[in-house]
């Protein structure tokens, strides 16, 4: 296998490991480019053995990059695109900086988040920075993964384990506000607004330079006359920041927003059955919320994190600081462990590998009873895409499950039908049916789904891995001398300090 494939490597022969080194160290690097700022962290990070598989055990961050407002440019359709020249000036003069040569890195996560997803050219600046910057795992955040990665980025997760509490973090962006309840470790609740403190900003003069669709809402109800090239003014433009933070608690505090507030909504309502113990804010606009910035820049910030903060004071969950503000989202990139897979696998045909940066799906499956249900299966299946933006099927996925029971014909049915239903989206565009399970029945199933359920697409089904939500996959090749299937598991890192323990999981 080539160096360049690296990451955390299984084969399909039991006991068969290509790594027998106890420590890796790796440098990595996030990028997050979002509609409005722009930025970047370089880590080093050192793992460790621990039986079969790598834990972190040291994250050290060598360079936090400044906050590029990020830059857009006018084209003739009257709409923003984003200034691809511009932010790749930008990503060299942070290497630069950092001291780190592109081909030095050996991993990142490169994220495109809130209002940049849409922009008419992101997939070209995605693919311009993941080439740039070496071997990425590269993101369009769409509003779901976002709040998840928002709420695991700013600590909230991990505060939940921590302090076994309710703990809901706010992530105040510059086009949407985010919204992430946590319990147990896990997101439980979420949802998101177009609410943020660059919907409408202005020039160095007080000059209206951009307005967001939300913005012209918000100061219609405001009555506030926005006009680009004039100053607004500033009592209707308290007042209409004064809406934004009404409409935004409702989102956060009540299950059943308003209709204005509704009408922002970007994912479903939070249900909010009860009040959160615990409250943090992340995003840009934090930094003004827990006091670490005072500068301006052009846009609402200021006055909405003092609006925002007024009414969840008010409300009575224990505000607490997050552990990461404006840098949430940029968690850190893939990381590599090393384990050993089962021994059965099935693929077919073999041209159907490789198979790179799959993004991995974890459907919490119902497979305890002696009789499957198809439609439960399914229904999982579906909620799991849903819950990282990949429910159009736009892209192939790789399904983990982990089997229980026996694996008797009738099970196998109900699994493999329920599972081909649940992905119905991804196969009709042709995608291949990618599984990875923990147990040892990754040929049967795959049998299973080519000769009884009759799936016509490509199978992968390979077994005795271990994936969470958040990583990626690459499948190579067959290996002639072994029939050995190396897989790369490349996990986004969370910073794990607040964990409470020295070792982590290299993918929690």
């Amino acid at each position: 296998m080539s160096g360049e494939a690296g990451g955390r490597i299984f084969f399909s022969n039991v006991r068969r490991s290509l790594e027998a080194e106890d420590e890796i160290r790796l440098t990595s690097v996030g990028v997050d480019i979002g509609s409005s700022t722009s930025h970047l962290v370089f880590s080093r990070l050192v793992l460790e053995r621990l039986d079969n598989r790598y834990v972190v055990s040291e994250r050290k961050i060598i360079h936090e990059s400044e906050v590029l407002l990020t830059p857009f440019t006018e084209n003739a359709a009257d709409d923003a695109t984003i200034d691809a020249l511009a932010l790749g000036r930008f990503i060299d003069r942070q290497y630069e900086l950092a001291g780190i040569a592109p081909g030095a890195i050996d991993t990142g996560a490169l994220i495109l988040t809130g209002v940049a997803v849409r922009r008419s050219n992101a997939r070209a600046i995605g693919e311009l920075f993941a080439s740039q910057a070496g071997k990425f795992v590269s993101v369009s955040a769409g509003d779901a993964l976002e709040a998840t990665l928002a709420a695991f980025g700013s600590g909230a997760a991990a505060r939940s384990i921590r302090e076994s509490a309710r703990v809901m973090n706010v992530d105040l962006g510059g086009g949407t506000s985010k919204i992430a309840v946590c319990e147990a470790g896990d997101v439980v609740e979420m949802t998101a607004a177009d609410i943020g403190a660059r919907i409408v900003s202005f020039d160095s003069e007080g000059r209206v330079k951009r307005i967001e669709e939300a913005g012209r809402r918000f100061a219609g109800e405001a009555s506030l006359a926005l006009e680009i090239g004039k100053k607004p003014d500033a009592g209707k433009l308290s007042r209409m920041v004064e809406r934004m933070a009404d409409r935004l608690f409702e989102v956060v505090s009540e299950p059943k927003p308003g209709v204005e507030a509704a009408a922002l909504l970007r994912l479903d309502p939070l249900r909010n059955e009860r009040k959160p113990d615990v409250v943090t804010f992340s995003g840009g606009v934090a930094e003004y919320i827990y006091g670490r910035e005072d500068r301006a820049f052009e846009d609402l910030g200021p006055q909405l994190a003092k609006a925002v903060l007024a009414r969840v004071k008010a409300w009575g969950p224990r505000i607490e600081t997050s552990d990461q503000g404006i840098r949430a989202t940029v968690v850190g990139a893939s990381q590599y462990t090393v384990q050993v897979s089962g021994s059965t696998i099935f693929v077919a045909p073999q041209s159907a590998l490789p198979l790179r940066n799959l993004p991995v799906i974890v459907p919490t499956l119902p497979l305890d009873g002696q009789v499957l249900d198809a439609e439960r299966i399914a229904q999982a299946v579906r909620a799991a895409l849903r819950r990282l933006d990949l429910h159009e099927g736009e892209k192939a996925v790789a399904l983990c499950y982990r089997w229980a029971g026996s694996a008797t014909f009738a099970r196998l049915d109900d699994f493999c039908r329920g599972i081909a239903a649940g992905l119905a989206k991804v196969l009709e565009r042709g995608s291949p049916l990618v599984l990875v399970g923990e147990g040892d029945v990754g040929g049967l199933i795959g049998i299973h789904c080519r000769e009884e359920t009759r799936v016509a697409n490509p199978i992968v089904s390979i077994d005795g891995i271990v994936l969470k939500e958040f990583d990626f996959i690459d499948i190579g090749a067959l290996l002639e001398t072994s029939g050995a299937v190396p897989v790369v598991i490349k996990s986004l890192v969370f910073p794990t300090a607040a964990l409470g323990r020295a070792k982590v999981d290299a993918s929690a």
